[in-house]
C-alpha cells in the first residue's frame, strides 16, 4: 500500500519541506533507506546519513535545518522519534487488518464468535470457546474447549491455547507459545516412581498482556495461574502452575518461574532469572538478568547474582558475603591506624 507525504502529513500533523505527491510503501531505517521508503532523524549521531540516504521522505524534528542539500522530501514534526513510533502503530494495524474464516478450519457449532473476526487456515476452535469481536487466530493454530479470548485479540499462528484458558482485551500471543499445558506436578510412591498429579485448574490473561514467542505458561494444579493487566513477557519463559504476576511488570526472555511463585505490580526482571517455588516478590522489584531468586523479596529491592556450590559451604559463606561492606570498613579503618602508627 502505499501513502504520499501529503497524507503521510496528515496523520502526523506535520510541515512538508519537498515534494507533497512523492509516495511511499514501506519503512527504513535513514542508513538503508531506499526510493520509495520512509525514515526518521532523531538522534543527531545519525545527522550526516541525512544528506546521502536514498529514502523518499525523512521525518524529522520542526528544529533541524540541513547544512546543505537534501534529496529527500522532509515531513517537520514536534518529535521525529514519537511521530515515527506512530507510524509504525498505524503500520502495524495496517498490516494486521485481516479479516474472515479461511479454509479448511474447524470452528465447534457450539463456539461463538463476535464481529470481524480473522480464522486463518488449519485453526481448530473446541467446544464452547467465546471469541469476542475483532479477534485474530493465525493458521495452524489450537483454540481448546471452553476458552475465551475477549475483544481484540491476536493469537499468531501455531499456538495452543488449552481448555479453560480465559483471555482478556487487547492481548497479543506470539506464535509457538502454549498457554494452559499442565503443571510440572509429580509425587514420588514408595519405588521412587513419579506419579502424575492431574492438573484441573486453568490460566487467565487480564487485558493488553503480551506474550512472547515460545512462551509457556502452565495451568494450576487448582484454581488459577494469572497474568494480571500490563503483563508483557518476552520470548522463550516458563511460567510454571500457579504462578501471579502482578500488573505492568516485565519480564525478558529466558526467565524461569516455579509454582506458586507471586511477583508483584511494576516489577523489572531480567533475561534468564531462575525464581525458586512458593516465593513473594513485593512491588516495583527490580532484578537484574542471570540473578537466581531463592527467597522473598520486599517492595522496591534490587537484586542481582547467583552462584551454585556446596549448599553448607554456601550458607556459611553467606553470612561473611553479607558482612562484607562492614569488614571492609573495619579493613580500611585499620590501614589508616597502621598508617597512622608508621608515620610517629
Amino acid at each position: 500500500m502505499k501513502f504520499t507525504a501529503n497524507q503521510i502529513a496528515e496523520i502526523l500533523e506535520g510541515e512538508i519541506v519537498g515534494d507533497p505527491l512523492v509516495e511511499v510503501s514501506t519503512l527504513s531505517k535513514i542508513e538503508e533507506g531506499k526510493e520509495g521508503s520512509l525514515t526518521f532523524l532523531s538522534n543527531p549521531k545519525y545527522t550526516s546519513h541525512i544528506y546521502d540516504t536514498e529514502a523518499s521522505v525523512v521525518v524529522v524534528n520542526k528544529s533541524f535545518e540541513p547544512e546543505k542539500e537534501v534529496s529527500s522530501t522532509l515531513l517537520k514534526v514536534e518529535d521525529a522519534y514519537k511521530a515515527f513510533t506512530q507510524l509504525l502503530e498505524f503500520y502495524n494495524q495496517i498490516k494486521l487488518s485481516k479479516t474472515g474464516i479461511e479454509e479448511p478450519s474447524f470452528i465447534s457449532k457450539s463456539a461463538s464468535v463476535g464481529e470481524s473476526p480473522y480464522i486463518g487456515a488449519f485453526v481448530y476452535i473446541g467446544e464452547n470457546v467465546r471469541l469476542g469481536d475483532n479477534v485474530k487466530i493465525y493458521p495452524n493454530s489450537y483454540i481448546g474447549d471452553n476458552v475465551t479470548i475477549d475483544d481484540n485479540c491476536i493469537v499468531f499462528s501455531g499456538v495452543r491455547i488449552y481448555s479453560d484458558t480465559k483471555i482478556g482485551k487487547n492481548c497479543m500471543i506470539n506464535s509457538g507459545s502454549v498457554i494452559g499445558a499442565d503443571g510440572f506436578g509429580f509425587v514420588p510412591n514408595e519405588e521412587g516412581v513419579y506419579k502424575k498429579v492431574p492438573q484441573i485448574g486453568n490460566v487467565i490473561l487480564e487485558d493488553n498482556v503480551d506474550v512472547g514467542a515460545a512462551t509457556t505458561i502452565d495451568r494450576a494444579t487448582l484454581g488459577s495461574t494469572v497474568i494480571r493487566k500490563g503483563v508483557k513477557l518476552d520470548n522463550q519463559i516458563q511460567v510454571a502452575h500457579n504462578v501471579d504476576i502482578g500488573e505492568n511488570t516485565v519480564i525478558a526472555s529466558q526467565t524461569g518461574i516455579a509454582g506458586s511463585t507471586k511477583i508483584g505490580k511494576n516489577c523489572q526482571i531480567g533475561g534468564q532469572v531462575g525464581f525458586a517455588g512458593h516465593l513473594i516478590i513485593g512491588n516495583d522489584v527490580k532484578i537484574q538478568a542471570q540473578s537466581g531468586v531463592g527467597k522473598n523479596l520486599n517492595d522496591k529491592e534490587v537484586v542481582q547474582g547467583s552462584h551454585a556450590f556446596n549448599f553448607m559451604d554456601w550458607n556459611k559463606s553467606y553470612i561473611h558475603f553479607r558482612n562484607f561492606p562492614k569488614l571492609a570498613k573495619q579493613i580500611n579503618e585499620l590501614e589508616k591506624e597502621l598508617k597512622a602508627l608508621k608515620e610517629k
